[in-house]
């Protein structure tokens, strides 16, 4: 199966971001399997045309997300969590929430500044 990635050098998205926000959509729909192996940092990197470093930083943060997992000399590949990501956005919100309660804001003022952020970043 051949990835069908395109990165625009003209985007006002870095490269890496390009890079993950497509793994990741294609991880959820399903369009990569759970247990696909993806391609080396390095052979990714000539693949696209980009540094090394921007695949690897890709596939660093694809990790944390719980959308890939490498497996050591193995390779890299979908992981098989498919919900890790509402699992880890359900965690940051609640780390939120909890923060926002310590610091003595209403619930009210809470979710108005949740809902902002939210907006200010599906936005963009």
């Amino acid at each position: 199966m051949t990835l069908k990635i395109a990165v625009d050098p003209e985007s006002g998205t870095a490269p890496y971001e390009q890079l993950r926000t497509q793994i990741s959509e294609l991880a959820r729909s399903g369009a990569l399997p759970v247990g696909h192996r993806l391609p080396t940092v390095r052979g990714f990197a000539e693949e696209l045309g980009l540094a090394a470093n921007t695949v690897a930083k890709a596939y660093r943060t694809l990790e944390a997300d719980g959308v890939i997992e490498t497996r050591g000399r193995n390779g890299t590949f979908i992981a098989a969590a498919g919900d890790a990501a509402e699992r880890n956005a359900g965690a940051a919100a609640r780390e939120y929430a909890e923060h926002a309660q310590r610091l003595g804001m209403s619930r009210a003022r809470a979710l108005e500044l949740a809902q902002d952020a939210v907006r200010a970043v599906y936005a963009g």
